[in-house]
């Protein structure tokens, strides 16, 4: 049986730190109307390479007895940003393809999105781009 491992804004800095990312976090109370007042973090990241993560965990999941125990954030969405922007990786990586947003993610997955984006080597954007790749 798979048990969740429960991800806080400090975890994902340091395994951000731990890839070589500059860091920046903040955590508080969703107080939109409607919105359950749920805690929830978000954490941004820029590599050495230029590329940006924002990583969110909108609110907590709820999950049962035999899984967990109370509240967790186990699943987070990442975004990947470009010159300010929000871009997708290069072709060839198995992460943002087409799309600016990976959403749901657990802690595996998103250690394997960080590494994937710390290691995306920049020029490839520019050559993509002179081919029409992108």
């Amino acid at each position: 049986m798979d048990t969740c491992s429960a991800m806080t804004a400090e975890s994902v800095e340091d395994m951000l730190k731990e890839a070589g990312a500059e860091v920046m976090l903040r955590s508080g109370w969703s107080e939109n109307y409607g919105a359950p007042r749920e805690c929830s973090f978000e954490v941004k990241a820029i590599f050495p390479n230029g590329l940006g993560l924002q990583i969110v965990a909108r609110q907590y999941n709820y999950r049962d007895p035999w899984e967990a125990k109370g509240r967790v954030n186990d699943l987070v969405d990442a975004s990947l940003n470009r010159i300010g922007a929000l871009s997708p990786l290069p072709k060839g990586f198995p992460f943002f393809q087409g799309v600016e947003e990976e959403c749901g993610l657990d802690e595996e997955r998103l250690r394997e999105v960080v590494e994937c984006v710390r290691k995306v080597n920049i020029k490839l954007y520019l050559l993509q781009e002179m081919t029409g790749d992108m």
